[in-house]
């Protein structure tokens, strides 16, 4: 379990399902070779240079923040994982109160939607969402693990392009 990285004060916290086993390994969030978090972080505009997982820690000082829904170690792409820790993971959200919270992948978006009884999880997709979590607003990007590449690159660059706009 990596610990939640989250103030208040930050403009946007990133949620993912759970930790993956190379990050569990290493001791920092997105740490998987595959897994293409911290280009789109900066490709979209969110830190003016390519952090590593290394630099996980320093993500507050960019007004970002990252926590999982599922605090036990995702053992093969997000099946059979229990979510129902996720009210617990909201009221830290909620006390930490970012501008937004963004969903890493649909999977994530629609378990949060279910287990927080916030809009219909069939009909959670890509985008902003017409539900919040306390007082910030939600947005689904496209997950950046290498897991789920059934999506090009730069369609993934669009989503995370699309949704840095909307956070000031």
């Amino acid at each position: 379990m990596l610990p939640d990285l989250l103030r208040p004060g930050l403009s946007v916290v990133f949620c993912g399902t759970a930790v993956a086993t190379a990050s569990a390994e290493r001791g920092h969030y997105y740490s998987g070779r595959g897994n293409k978090f911290w280009q789109l972080l900066h490709e979209s505009g969110f830190t003016p240079f390519r952090l590593t997982p290394e630099d996980d820690a320093s993500l507050p000082s960019f007004g970002v923040g990252i926590t999982d829904l599922v605090k036990t170690v995702a053992q093969s792409h997000d099946r059979g994982l229990d979510f129902g820790g996720a009210p617990t993971v909201a009221g830290h959200i909620i006390a930490a109160a970012p501008q937004w919270v963004a969903f890493n992948g649909l999977t994530a978006g629609r378990a949060a939607s279910r287990q927080l009884g916030l809009g219909r999880p069939k009909e959670v997709g890509l985008g902003e969402q017409p539900w919040a979590i306390g007082p910030s607003r939600v947005f689904v990007v496209p997950n950046s693990s290498g897991a789920h590449a059934t999506m090009p690159f730069a369609d993934k660059l669009h989503w995370w392009t699309m949704f840095r706009r909307l956070v000031r």
